[in-house]
């Protein structure tokens, strides 16, 4: 709670001679404010704007920014970062010419994860989850989503998605989980997809609501996973847990799973490769944010690009991630991601930072939480050597933060 002395604004925390890349709509490029200063109480911005405007603070630390510029932490909202083994050698073969999808369809792909990572121990898997999340936060990440979807049995799941909550309670930044068992249709249940669905929507969900292990839950809509019609009993046993819901939709065909998931209230549909108009419409009239992943386009080496134009057009709000995994997206650069998208699908560098912070937020339902710079909001921020908030999306293969904030730490 914010408290005043005799007109001072008593803080924790004060980072003063600094430039604001607020990421606040509506105001200045960036939302960005001049001579900036940002003080903070038991985790909370209670003061962000120019020095000028500022009260007189009472700080317990003070911090000389020297000029540098402060953007909100960077949320990477769509990462699958706990599995076992990886797929260096389905890398080859692809570069000889294999499809994604023949490589899955020949037993590949998310199947050889799902082996691996069922066989690895709970130690193995948090150790190597650990370090793939330390390569975001080392570029600015404060918030991260994982995913689970490579046990594709109850008890695995669970596994993963417990050391996900656990990487949350032991490392200093906010992790959201989801529920990933309709990822891919497991070898035990080889043409027998609807009776997966049956597990997926019943003991396997059951005992991811019971442990309070998910926020959310997804569904890989695609002709290689599950049909339209597969998801939608997804979503509806999501929902009668009280779970909000997102789609991989769109990545290597139509089949229409954006507007599905839309019609079920999804929080984001990702990828969208594929994705019409009707979709678009579909998203932004239900509020769903567009997540878009120029990793796994890029690592795929796919040409059918996100109708970034339609999602303009509509106002559709543009979220990117890492997309980290084993199969398509190795990726633990945020900062790579920016640049991607300005190269690949010709996002501004505005936009693109956004995208890792606003509308990131967005697509995890914690817009009023984090994601911009604002009083009242969580003080989670990046503090960059850089002269302006363009060159995060410029430079490839540098990275200049200076400091990382969680919860004003």
């Amino acid at each position: 709670m914010t408290q005043r002395r005799d007109d001072i604004l008593i803080c924790d925390r004060l980072w003063s001679n600094a430039r604001l890349a607020t990421m606040v709509a509506g105001v200045a490029a960036y939302g960005a404010v001049e001579d900036g200063v940002v003080a903070a109480r038991d985790g909370r911005i209670v003061y962000v704007g120019p020095q000028t405007d500022a009260p007189r603070f009472e700080a317990s630390e003070m911090i000389d920014c020297g000029r540098r510029w402060i953007t909100p932490g960077l949320i990477d909202c769509h990462t699958h970062l706990v599995y076992g083994g990886d797929r260096a050698h389905e890398f080859e073969l692809r570069l000889q010419g294999a499809s994604y999808e023949e490589i899955a369809r020949a037993g590949g792909g998310i199947l050889s994860t799902v082996k691996a990572t069922r066989a690895a121990s709970e130690a193995e898997l948090f150790a190597s989850a650990d370090r793939r999340l330390a390569a975001l936060l080392a570029e600015g990440v404060t918030t991260v989503e994982i995913k689970s979807g490579y046990g594709l049995e109850t008890q695995a799941e669970v596994k993963c998605l417990s050391i996900a909550r656990r990487l949350g309670r032991e490392r200093p930044v906010r992790v959201r989980t989801t529920f990933l068992g309709a990822h891919a249709i497991p070898s035990e249940f080889k043409g027998r997809s609807g009776d997966y669905v049956d597990l997926v929507t019943g003991p396997m969900l059951e005992a991811v609501a019971a442990g309070k292990l998910a926020d959310a839950v997804d569904v890989f809509c695609e002709g290689i996973a599950f049909s339209p019609d597969e998801t939608a009993r997804v979503f509806a046993a999501a929902k009668a847990n009280g779970l909000a819901v997102k789609i991989h939709a769109e990545q290597l065909s139509n089949l229409g799973g954006a507007a599905l998931a839309a019609r079920h209230g999804a929080l984001s549909a990702d990828h969208l490769e594929y994705l019409d108009e009707a979709g678009v419409i579909a998203m932004r009239d239900a509020g769903t944010v567009a997540v878009i992943l120029p990793g796994a386009f890029y690592f795929l080496r796919e040409t059918q690009k996100p109708p970034i134009e339609l999602l303009r057009k509509h106002a559709v709000p543009i979220a990117l991630a890492t997309d980290a995994n084993p199969g398509s997206s190795p990726l633990t650069s945020p900062l790579l991601v920016l640049n991607m998208a300005c190269t690949l699908f010709r996002l501004t560098p505005e936009e693109a930072l956004a995208g890792l912070t606003r509308h990131a937020a967005h697509a995890l339902g914690l817009q009023d939480e984090i994601g911009t710079l604002e009083a009242g909001k969580a003080c989670d921020l990046a503090i960059w050597d850089i002269e302006r908030p363009a060159e995060l999306a410029y430079r490839i293969g540098f990275n200049p933060l200076h400091a990382r904030i969680w919860n004003g730490q």
